[in-house]
């Protein structure tokens, strides 16, 4: 006899701000909380699941409109998703735009609606598995590999938000190559992670120069990487990839837009990574053809979710492309998530990124641990995790509060300190 496919009967989006430290950038700086969203569908069967994805306006109103549209939905229609996001939230792929360009490109109708479905589809394929007693990774095809590297996520910083309530750390400055270098020992020496990125884009190239070469001494043989966010010219970048030519594992969006990342790559052979210049599989076919990126950086928020990941790293690899991940600022949610597709992705080639150890914040009940720079892959029904609904009522309850935070703003963050700063113009070198 066929068993039912258990439907949505409820779900319920709370969106929440996290404490960040003042971590730069190439646009300015992180703001004291940043916003993020919690999905949570619950099934007719009792069977409950969650997932994470951006907080920001535009995001959560999608998602709010795809809340009420999912209910009386199989927790199995997936590939209805997007469609039902887009009728929800009365939105159409014509071209229009909500933000002008940032640190992960322009931000288009097509983008917010997968980050946001992404979210969904995570809580959907975690009531499954535990309606089914699966691990997520089982759903997804089965884990080829009980651990998942992960790469220390290296930043210029301040000592502290120039806000007198904003949060604190015992981090300190990293605004040279030896307070880069001290983070980089403190993150090895507590997680035991052996590679290292370092976010550039902040300061004058060879100051940054200085710092990976003072990396390099430090961890002789451990892999590095670099990431303006685009903040360097065509020109600059040939430079850079010159000078670190024996120093880096690749360059990351060293400069702006396909044709730029082509131009460099013919220049000078260098190992080029992106999340900015395809983030879409309709950006694809131009960047493989113009071999302008070597390594994409998936981010299951980004592409639609995790099944949509497994599809990219297909493409990936039949186009001789090396997959990577990329990270933003997460919680445990989408950690539990990002590291059971990377369990089932067999050409993973290079080690995760990882925002989470600068948050010391989360919504799960057990936070992941690093070991020996790796997470273990669980084999626990769902994600493996636990909603702490104290902590995410807290949180929430900071959101309400904290109006001018309800979308991540790195420039007005940076006019905190400096009233006179103004959004730098790409490339900034």
């Amino acid at each position: 006899m066929s068993r039912p496919v258990p439907k949505i009967v409820k779900a319920r989006v709370t969106p929440i701000l996290i404490s960040d430290p003042p971590l730069l950038n190439v646009l300015g700086v992180h703001q004291p909380y940043t916003p993020r969203t919690i999905v949570e569908l619950e099934t007719d069967t009792g069977a409950t699941g969650v997932g994470e994805t951006y907080g920001d306006t535009e995001y959560l109103r999608v998602a709010r409109a795809l809340a009420e549209a999912v209910v009386g939905k199989p927790v199995t229609a997936l590939n209805g998703l997007s469609e039902l996001a887009y009728s929800a939230a009365q939105l159409t792929d014509d071209g229009e735009e909500f933000d002008p360009a940032g640190l992960r490109g322009r931000r288009t109708p097509e983008k917010t609606v997968r980050s946001v479905v992404s979210a969904f589809e995570v809580a959907s394929l975690d009531a499954l598995g535990k309606e089914l007693g699966l691990p997520v990774h089982a759903l997804l095809g089965g884990k080829i590999r009980d651990r998942v590297d992960y790469s220390a996520y290296l930043f210029y910083r301040w000592a502290e938000h120039p806000e007198a309530d904003a949060p604190r750390d015992d981090w300190g400055a990293a605004l040279d190559p030896d307070g880069v270098v001290r983070q980089a020992q403190r993150f090895a020496d507590t997680y035991g992670f052996r590679s290292f990125k370092l976010k550039g884009g902040v300061f004058e190239p060879d100051a940054e120069i200085e710092a990976i070469k003072a990396l390099a001494k430090a961890f002789p043989g451990m892999p590095l990487r670099l990431d303006p966010n685009g903040g360097w010219s065509v020109e600059t970048s040939v430079r850079v990839a010159e000078e670190l030519a024996d120093v880096l594992e690749y360059m990351e969006d060293p400069t702006t837009g396909i044709d730029g990342m082509a131009e460099v790559r013919r220049r000078t052979g260098a190992l080029l990574a992106t999340n900015m210049c395809v983030t879409t599989f309709g950006e694809i076919p131009e960047a493989f053809a113009k071999d302008a990126v070597q390594v994409v950086l998936s981010d299951h928020h980004y592409w639609g979710g995790l099944t949509a990941t497994r599809e990219l790293a297909a493409v990936c690899r039949t186009h001789g492309v090396a997959l990577s991940m990329h990270s933003n600022t997460h919680l445990g949610v989408s950690l539990a998530a990002m590291t059971h597709v990377a369990s089932v992705v067999d050409n993973l080639d290079f080690a995760c990124d990882s925002h989470r150890p600068w948050q010391t914040e989360d919504v799960v009940t057990r936070p992941h641990t690093f070991v020996d720079g790796a997470l273990e892959v669980g084999d626990e029904p769902g994600l493996g995790i636990e909603l702490d609904t104290d902590a995410l009522a807290a949180l929430h309850e900071r959101w309400v509060r904290r109006e001018d935070m309800h979308d991540r703003d790195d420039v007005a963050a940076m006019r905190k300190a400096d009233p006179s700063w103004t959004q730098p113009p790409l490339p900034r070198w």
